[in-house]
């Protein structure tokens, strides 16, 4: 019997923002334990939270990003639960009036897109961490993510394979980041996903019972959560067992889920309305402004960058994966307007040399200029394509110029047809039954002899002068034969 999963996906995002939700304490990753903490997000009596202004206009951001309703009240609850991590014994969040509902996320799919509805996107504050002690019988609390500003977009049950949600988290990591809104960096935190799965028989438009799965460090892992948990769940009902609504966490050393508890409902919380925090108008200046200043969103940038330049779709589609390297991009383009051939480098040696180091591009020592300035050198024939491979690894490592590498290093190529063809007249003479093959038609010969002369020069001449040389003599050596 063939099923099919069913998913939807609550993902939490770190705003980037320089003080906590509703306290002026830092949120700078790392620091000592406990260090960034106070009254507030602590949970002391008779301390008064205060909205970050930053926070809200970053949540309206991207829920107009997304298509979503923005409701005209703003309005938080608290979500009360009892947990070491969380220090008030309830969380700061937004329940049955949350900030923006009803919006929309198109992912590529084979084939195609699909949209993928999104239910809501709310404002809420995190909790702590807690720290096990390896090997002991203790664990500890750190409250510095304590208060910390949190988005939440949870998607609607639209989702139904792994794939598309390693699509979907992909693409809204993607948004995200063209945003400004968070750094999404999942080893840190700053972006956590939980999955609700279900399954039911192909061709079915009902829901099954649902687990959701947690402790998902990286999108692969979310995505292998929800291969096993499929399996899982097909192999109960298909030898009689019952599927019970459940929290389950993902092992990533053994790969499998195992069982938390069972699934809270909302009645568990027992939210109720924050008294510390009045409800107040949205005020539609404030939606408008941030409508207003969108920037240019990764599809329609892929888009611009395959009509307005000329490149292929997979191109577009690598340069706009990153904001920063499309950003660069389009500034090369300043200095050297010939997109493909910048592309070409950018997702060639650039890439293979940034990756190996950890870098991104905009942290790495080439500047846009000193690309450009590069390959105006290949195009002068000042250097070979071959030559230019190598000075970018130095470029890269050191940030100098690409005229200075030539100039200390002496590796400008050899164009002067006078110094060539002395040395093209030795290499004839010295292999002459490879010059008569050439003669009879053999290409391949000549190829040789270009060989012969680069390597007499160590690689410095030009090899479109020294081709044309070369064969301006034996054509003439033929001619005088002949005569």
């Amino acid at each position: 019997m063939a099923y099919e999963p069913v998913i939807g996906l609550e993902v939490h995002v770190q705003l980037k923002t320089v003080s906590k939700m509703f306290c002026g304490c830092a949120t700078g990753f790392g620091g000592a334990p406990n260090s960034h903490t106070c009254p507030v997000c602590l949970g002391f009596p008779g301390a008064l939270p205060v909205l970050n202004q930053r926070a809200l206009t970053g949540s309206i951001r991207v829920a107009v990003a997304v298509g979503c309703k923005i409701s005209d009240k703003i309005t938080f609850h608290r979500k009360n639960y009892f947990y070491p991590d969380l220090p008030k014994d309830y969380q700061i969040s937004q329940y049955d009036e949350p900030l923006s509902e009803h919006g929309h996320l198109k992912i590529k799919i084979s084939g195609g897109e699909k949209t993928i509805r999104i239910k809501r996107v709310h404002m809420e504050e995190d909790a702590g961490k807690l720290i096990h002690e390896e090997g002991g019988d203790s664990s500890f609390v750190d409250f510095n993510r304590s208060g910390m500003p949190l988005l939440e977009i949870v998607s609607e049950p639209d989702i139904n394979s792994p794939e598309e949600a390693y699509r979907y988290l992909t693409d809204l990591k993607l948004l995200l980041r063209y945003l400004d809104v968070s750094d999404c960096d999942m080893e840190k935190g700053s972006l956590r996903c939980d999955a609700n799965i279900s399954i039911r028989k192909k061709g079915e438009t009902g829901l099954g019972t649902k687990a959701e799965v947690k402790n998902m460090n990286s999108f692969k892992a979310v995505k292998s959560a929800l291969e096993f948990e499929f399996e899982r769940q097909v192999k109960r009902l298909e030898t009689g067992e019952r599927i019970v609504q459940e929290t389950r966490l993902w092992d990533p050393d053994r790969e499998i889920t195992v069982s938390m508890r069972s699934k809270e409902e909302a009645h568990d919380y027992r939210y109720f309305p924050e008294p510390d925090l009045v409800p107040f108008m949205l005020q539609n200046d404030l939606i408008e402004m941030e409508r207003k200043n969108l920037p240019e969103l990764p599809g329609a940038r892929k888009a611009r960058f395959a009509s307005a330049f000329g490149l292929p779709e997979y191109d577009a589609e690598v340069l706009t994966q990153e904001k920063e390297t499309a950003d660069y991009f389009e500034e090369c383009l300043g200095f050297y307007d010939k997109p493909k051939i910048i592309s070409n480098w950018l997702m060639g040696d650039v890439s293979g040399y940034l990756n190996a180091k950890n870098l991104s591009v905009r942290n790495s020592k080439l500047r846009p200029q000193g690309l450009a300035g590069l390959l105006k050198e290949v195009d002068s024939g000042k250097i070979s394509g071959k030559m230019a491979k190598d000075i970018i690894i130095e470029m890269l490592d050191t940030g100098e110029d690409a005229g200075v590498i030539i100039s200390e290093k002496g590796l400008a190529q050899i164009s002067d047809s006078g110094e060539l063809d002395k040395v093209s007249e030795e290499v004839i003479a010295e292999n002459r039954k490879t010059a008569e093959d050439f003669l009879k038609g053999k290409d391949n010969a000549l190829m040789f002899l270009v060989g012969q002369v680069m390597k007499r020069t160590k690689g410095k001449a030009n090899p479109a002068v020294v081709n044309r040389i070369l064969r301006d003599k034996l054509t003439k050596k033929q001619g005088e034969e002949d005569a």
